[in-house]
């Protein structure tokens, strides 16, 4: 069986939220560290364009969108369970919220310039300038917009006093009783608000929430052993693509198999992909690309969050 393969840094939210999966799962993985900022060649041989923190390889099959990761470590070890059986719909619309909502207010948060001055401090004043102006390029033309710092100092007691209430009320330790994805992708988004004394208290002020995130963070990262891009793209160029999903194609808009099509993220980093549409099914999109380095590579997203459109 081929390794996992996280393209990933160490700082991205996305990043520790794929991590913490992981390390929920007890798998091991081999970690390949990407820039924060583009360009990123060897991500785009496996990704024909994606950009978007982090990405998993497997491989010659890449997958992209943490929320598609999450399936794709299930079909890896089942136990245990990030969606566990009877709260599938309730985990997975959590989840989605979560990375949605409460990560917007968390950027907003972090991206204060109070905060960005302890966060960045001390790193060269030009690598500051090229990480706004390449964060402003992947919020172009995307549905997300940027939420008002106010806004979200406004709102954020709402959202964290409905969190300390849910968790003070359940019978386990964790949100809907049993640990699972729902947990990790609202940590990530705290664990990225813990960056800076600045917003760390928006965590800590609330006990029975900062008490949980603890937990959370404690499943830890797994076994990870350090990859280069390079020995990664060779392991894509050296393998073949996995079998198709045993499930029906069925695209309600009429896209056909072979058909040569442009999938992209709908919210933001909304970078198009082109390949040939080998599978559509209830979760997911499969693309195949040929690249001069990698090779044959399918590349996976998710329905969700994604649009086709013809090539």
């Amino acid at each position: 069986m081929s390794e996992l393969i996280l393209h990933h840094y160490p700082t991205s939210p996305f990043a520790e939220k794929a991590r913490l999966m992981l390390g929920f799962k007890q798998l091991s993985w081999r970690s390949v560290t990407i820039p924060p900022v583009m360009p990123k060649p060897d991500l785009m041989a496996l990704t024909g364009g994606y950009r978007k923190t982090p990405v998993l390889q497997v491989g010659a099959d890449v997958y992209c969108d943490t929320a598609l990761i999450a399936r794709r470590l299930e079909q890896e070890k089942a136990v245990p369970a990030l969606f566990p059986e009877g709260r599938e719909f309730t985990v997975a619309a959590f989840s989605q919220w979560a990375d949605s909502v409460i990560f917007q207010h968390a950027v907003s948060l972090v991206f204060q310039p109070e905060s960005i001055a302890l966060r960045f401090g001390k790193l060269p004043p030009e690598f500051l300038k090229a990480f706004v102006a390449d964060r402003s390029r992947l919020f172009s033309g995307g549905t997300t917009s940027k939420l008002p710092a106010e806004q979200a100092k406004h709102q954020w007691p709402v959202y964290a006093a409905r969190l300390e209430e849910q968790l003070g009320r359940e019978e386990g330790d964790y949100l809907f009783g049993e640990p699972s994805v729902a947990d990790i992708s609202l940590a990530h988004c705290l664990w990225f608000l813990k960056g800076t004394p600045v917003t760390a208290p928006l965590v800590d002020d609330y006990p029975a929430l900062s008490a949980w995130l603890d937990r959370v963070l404690g499943f830890g990262h797994g076994a990870a052993s350090p990859m280069s891009a390079e020995d990664a793209i060779a392991v894509a160029r050296d393998s073949q693509p996995a079998a198709l999903p045993d499930e029906a194609f069925a695209d309600p808009n009429g896209f056909q198999p072979g058909q040569h099509v442009v999938i992209a993220a709908t919210d933001y980093g909304c970078d198009p992909v082109h390949g040939e549409l080998l599978h559509a099914g209830r979760e997911s999109l499969i693309l195949r690309r040929e690249d001069p380095r990698a090779g044959t590579v399918h590349v996976h997203f998710p329905r969700l969050g994604f649009s086709i459109r013809p090539a």
